[in-house]
Formats: C-alpha cells, sequence, structure tokens
C-alpha cells in the first residue's frame, strides 16, 4: 500500500523564475513557491543571470515548500534546470567569477561560424547530436575561458568548476553554501544536462576528448556525469531538514518527458512556454536526424543503462503573446488572448511567423525575421492575435513532421498522440488548432507542472517511494482530449500557407 504520508520535494530552477514544489507520492501538489529571476541584458544578444541571486531564491522557495508538508516525511529531493545556462566559480570561495550565461545569449555566434568554417560541425553533430550553436553550453564556457584573465590557468590547476544551473545548485546545496562545509560539496551533473554542453559525447557516455581539445576546455573543470535518478548527495547542515536525500537532476525538459510518463520510445511530449520544446522517446537508440532536429540524452531512471531523444526547440512560442501585451499592447494581461482570439472565426488569411530571434528546429535559421503576411484593410487586432496563437501550433506541428519523417526513415511507428504541457497548453484554442494541424489527439493531463513532477518521480525512483516505471504510467492521468476536427486536406493546405509565409520571413 502507498505511504500517504511520503512527500518528494521538487526544485525548479527555470529562466525566467525559480520555484520549489512540494508533491505527495500520488503526483499532487501540496505546496508550491515561487520567485521571479530578473535578467540582465549589457549587450544587444547577451543575457545573463546573477548565480547568487538564483541561489538564494532557490533556497527561499525550498524552505517555504517544505513548511506545507506538516506531519508527512519528505523522502528526498529533485532538482531539474534551464538548460545550457553556463557558470564558472571557484572551488575554494565559492564565487562565480563571471553571471551565469543564459541559453538564450548569442555572443558566441561569431565563434560558432568560425568553428563552422574550419569544418567542426560535422564531428559535433557525430558526437553528440547536437548542432554548432551559441545555444549549447561548450562556446559559452570557451567564451568565459578566453575573456576572464587566468582563469584557463586556475582550472588546469583544479581551482574552478563548470557547470550548469543543476551542479550550482547540487554544489551549493550539498555544502558548498557555507565555507566550513564546503569540502564536502558535491560537484557533478546528470547525462540529460551533459549532452546539451556540446562537449558529451552521447555514444561513449563519457566527456569527448577530441571536442574538449577543439573548443581548448580543460578536463579538470568538468563535473562528475551520472543517472537522472542517482544518490548525489546529502543537503548540508543548515540549509533545509539536514541529510535529505538529493535523489534525482534532469534538465527541464527530459524532466517533462519523464513527467508526461514518455518513457518508451514512440511517445511525445511537447512543452508550451517562453519556447515549445517537443520530444520523442526513441528508446535506448541514439536516432540521428536528417530533418533539422537534435538527437539528446532522455532522463535515465536509477540503474537504467542509457535513454535518448529526438528534440526540436522553438524559441518564439509563449513569448509571442508577451509580444502582443508588451510590444503591440493588442491586450493588458496575457490571459486575455484567447478571449480576443476567439472574437474571430479564423485568422482571415493572416499568418504570423514571430522570428523574432530568428527560426530554431527544423530551419535553424538565425537570419529569418519577423514577418505577417496576409494582411487586409478588413484584417483586425483580434486576426492578428489569432495568427500569433496559431503560430504556436504552426511551428510545433513542423516539428512533429520532421520527427514522424525521421522515424519512418528508420522504421518507426508515427506518432499517435502528443502529450501536452507548460502554461500556453491551457488555452484550449490553441490545443484544438494543435490537434487539427497534426491529426492526431492532443493530451492535457491533469497536473501541469509536468517538469517538477518529472524530477520528482526520477527521485522517488532513486530512493525507494516508487517500485519501478509502471508505478510512474500509472501517476500520468489525462485531463482532457482534443481530438482533430480540420480534416486531412485543410490542415496539409494550412501548413502549405504557413511554410510559404516561412519563405517569406527566409527573404532578405
Amino acid at each position: 500500500m502507498p505511504d500517504t504520508q511520503c512527500a518528494i520535494l521538487a526544485l525548479d530552477q527555470g529562466t525566467s523564475s525559480t520555484r520549489a514544489i512540494l508533491f505527495d507520492q500520488e503526483g499532487a501538489i501540496l505546496a508550491h513557491s515561487q520567485r521571479e529571476l530578473p535578467q540582465s541584458y549589457p549587450r544587444p544578444g547577451w543575457v545573463e543571470h546573477d548565480a547568487r541571486r538564483i541561489w538564494a531564491d532557490q533556497r527561499a522557495t525550498a524552505r517555504e515548500a517544505l513548511a506545507g508538508a506538516g506531519a508527512r516525511r519528505v523522502m528526498a529531493l529533485g532538482l531539474t534546470n534551464q538548460r545550457e545556462t553556463t557558470l564558472l566559480w571557484n572551488r575554494a570561495t565559492g564565487e562565480p567569477l563571471y553571471p551565469a550565461i543564459v541559453w538564450q545569449d548569442r555572443r558566441t555566434a561569431d565563434l560558432c561560424a568560425g568553428l563552422r568554417t574550419q569544418g567542426l560541425e560535422a564531428e559535433v553533430h557525430a558526437r553528440t547530436g547536437l548542432l554548432l550553436d551559441p545555444y549549447f553550453s561548450g562556446t559559452k564556457l570557451k567564451w568565459l575561458f578566453d575573456n576572464i584573465p587566468g582563469a584557463r590557468a586556475q582550472a588546469l590547476k583544479g581551482e574552478l568548476a563548470f557547470g550548469t544551473i543543476d551542479s550550482w545548485l547540487l554544489w551549493m546545496l550539498s555544502g558548498g553554501a557555507d565555507a566550513a562545509t564546503r569540502a564536502r560539496a558535491v560537484h557533478a551533473t546528470d547525462v540529460s544536462n551533459a549532452s546539451r554542453t556540446l562537449l558529451w559525447n552521447i555514444h561513449t557516455q563519457d566527456w569527448d576528448d577530441v571536442l574538449l581539445a577543439a573548443f581548448d576546455i580543460p578536463r579538470e573543470v568538468l563535473p562528475q556525469v551520472h543517472t537522472s535518478g542517482y544518490g548525489y548527495a546529502h543537503t548540508a547542515p543548515g540549509l533545509l531538514p539536514d541529510s535529505l536525500p538529493i535523489g534525482a537532476m534532469a534538465g527541464d525538459q527530459q524532466a517533462a518527458l519523464f513527467g508526461q510518463a514518455c518513457v518508451r520510445a514512440g511517445l511525445a511530449k511537447n512543452t508550451y512556454g517562453t519556447g515549445c520544446f517537443l520530444l520523442l522517446h526513441t528508446g535506448d537508440v541514439a536516432q540521428e536526424s536528417q530533418h533539422g532536429l537534435l538527437t539528446t540524452a532522455a532522463a535515465q531512471a536509477a540503474g537504467q543503462g542509457p535513454q535518448y531523444a529526438l528534440e526540436g526547440s522553438v524559441f518564439v512560442g509563449g513569448a509571442v503573446v508577451q509580444w502582443l501585451r508588451d510590444g503591440l499592447h493588442a491586450i493588458s494581461a496575457s490571459a486575455e488572448v484567447e478571449q480576443l482570439a476567439q472574437s474571430v472565426p479564423d485568422s482571415g488569411g493572416v499568418v504570423f511567423v514571430p522570428a523574432f530571434t530568428g527560426l530554431g528546429a527544423p530551419y535553424w535559421r538565425p537570419d529569418a525575421t519577423g514577418t505577417i503576411t496576409g494582411l487586409t484593410r478588413g484584417t483586425t487586432v483580434a486576426h492578428v492575435a489569432r495568427a500569433a496563437l496559431e503560430s504556436i501550433a504552426f511551428q510545433s506541428a513542423a516539428l512533429l513532421e520532421s520527427m514522424n519523417a525521421d522515424t519512418q526513415a528508420a522504421g518507426g511507428r508515427q506518432v499517435l498522440e502528443l502529450r501536452v504541457d507548460g502554461g500556453a497548453s491551457s488555452n484550449d484554442l490553441l490545443m484544438q488548432f494543435q490537434a487539427d494541424l497534426l491529426g492526431i489527439p492532443v493530451v492535457r493531463p491533469q497536473v501541469l507542472e509536468t517538469t517538477a513532477l518529472g524530477v520528482a518521480m526520477l527521485a522517488g525512483l532513486s530512493c525507494g517511494v516508487y517500485a519501478g516505471s509502471d508505478a510512474i504510467e500509472a501517476l500520468w492521468k489525462p485531463a482532457r482530449r482534443f481530438l482533430p476536427q480540420l480534416g486531412v486536406e485543410r490542415a496539409r493546405q494550412r501548413m502549405q500557407e504557413w511554410e510559404h509565409a516561412v519563405r517569406k520571413a527566409l527573404t532578405p
């Protein structure tokens, strides 16, 4: 019988906020705490975070969420994070050498172009499943070493530590927050975060010496890598409950894939946040994409062998609604967009390509620009709002089309349903249009906090709260299924309209 007095704490450190959520072992939320995270833009294309602020906020939210435990026994802690964001700190003092460089940061675009010219991209793709893009951590870390005097020499002497945000928080939680306990701090990451660095070989499951040499990165600075579900450490005295097991870490999108119970090949989820991230589980096969997708490590439960996924990233998803609010002033709050879009029966021929920062997968065109086509004298702000929502679904449909093409080429079956989460998945109009374009059911679960839930599940598995993957799949429960209503031919026509608009966005 399940122990109804158990609880698991999930720390969810994201790009725009830092959160802590306490779950019971049935996956229900017991308590929640959140702090907004300011971003710094010191130069055009640069995005930075204050790592000390991240740590302070994460500790505060964890304590607030734990206050909601009551008489329940908190069995474990899981940690999920914004991926690719890069930090370098001094092991002795615990001080960051520079602000955290956020995944959105584009300062290494010229560096990537130069490495591409040298012919390195094919090597990178073959070894990591990724592309040479500023999005990933490797070129950010190289930039830090190239621009902080003496940093590379310090790293060679073992004085510095590199990490994505999961590694930083683990280090602080396990002892790095206090000089008296710093010697016990653990420097580690999991396979899902390591696989986003451009430095981790997804086939050998190790840091890649060829790529470390190409980027001039000292191996001494790198964290140990473990499965996502793993007994990483225990919390240091005085921070949270002393010796609380830290039983899992995973990048946010891989955690969401696990939280959606997509733990077998052929299951897919899409997270609708600031951007959109669509992942298809491919089992123990690192499937190479021929259609602009990434091959990445999926979360690994404790004791499990390597798991993989195909991933596509949409750079501007829900952010297009923020632009309607803050840039166009078409709405005063993001929640108003659905009602405005529903005030017209369709987009009136308007197609919106929100390429504000270029286009991600499957196009990978950083030179693309935002484009609105089909405007007439009869176009209203409601048509533009509807086209903005539809743009999220169009981009996601292009990703799934690419995934199905890759899967079919490899002899697999096409995706039969898409599980959805993230803030914009609560928009019924968007979810229905997504189902219409895809021609398959779109399924929204009862618990939309699937990123935090996924890492809580992983921690629960590693700490013995759950017996195995069957227990995890039983926790996932659908709340609503959106069935396609548009018809195959009309859906194809709508996708052709989208691709036509994309070509316009790619025209100088």
